[in-house]
């Protein structure tokens, strides 16, 4: 077995499965996507540490690819079927895509960072994984154009709403995400119902802001 396989078994065996996933799909898309594929060349080393690894090198804003293990509970809440489409909202790099491409039918990524699109799409292409875009653009607007999804997952925090978003999902659809609006922040599920929108909160959990979802400041006199 070769290093980086070995750094992948010792990731699932110590960070996923001991983080109640229990979903099969799940464990056997983590074991088989090359994590290191998606991060650039100088933190390659650092693939399957138990932390946030930045991927945004010489850009404007830090982008990361999230803890292992938190990625890991994400996709899991976020109930995807085979037959589902998915939008990951903050893709960074693509590795949440390339996972979750392994579990539905179509997967449509969007990212701030042209140059971090690119790297993705590299890396996806490099994997040989075809049911996926990524899309350059703002990342509070979601993906209108081929919206409405099944699930929508965020990569990373959000420190205000999410209404818009939560308007692309389709009846029974989830929105997954840490929520960064309460202290401590907590990931939560969003599922729309009949037209409305029902919250629960899965776990305590900690990420970095999404750009666009940093809370607007409070005028105070």
């Amino acid at each position: 077995m070769s290093g980086f396989a070995s750094a992948r078994q010792k990731m699932v065996d110590g960070q996923v499965r001991t983080s109640d996933v229990t979903d099969h799909r799940i464990i056997d898309a983590m074991l088989a996507v090359p994590r290191e594929d998606f991060v650039p060349e100088s933190k390659r080393a650092l693939a399957y540490l138990d932390l946030d690894l930045e991927v945004s090198e010489n850009a404007a804003v830090k982008r990361y690819l999230l803890k292992p293990q938190l990625t890991a509970k994400l996709l899991q809440a976020a109930g995807i079927a085979a037959n589902d489409s998915v939008l990951i909202v903050g893709c960074a790099t693509g590795y949440v895509v390339a996972l979750a491409a392994r579990l539905a039918a179509r997967v449509t990524g969007i990212e701030t960072d042209s140059a971090l699109v690119a790297r993705g799409q590299a890396a996806l292409a490099e994997s040989g994984i075809q049911n996926v875009t990524l899309k350059t653009t703002e990342l509070l607007q979601g993906d209108p154009e081929n919206a409405p999804y099944d699930a929508i997952i965020l990569g990373g925090a959000t420190e205000t709403t999410t209404e818009i978003l939560c308007e692309q999902l389709k009846e029974g659809g989830r929105l997954v995400g840490v929520f960064a609006t309460t202290r401590p922040p907590r990931a939560m599920v969003v599922t729309r119902s009949h037209g409305d929108f029902g919250t629960r909160v899965l776990f305590d959990a900690a990420a970095p802001i999404l750009p666009g979802f940093e809370r607007v400041p409070a005028f105070v006199f």
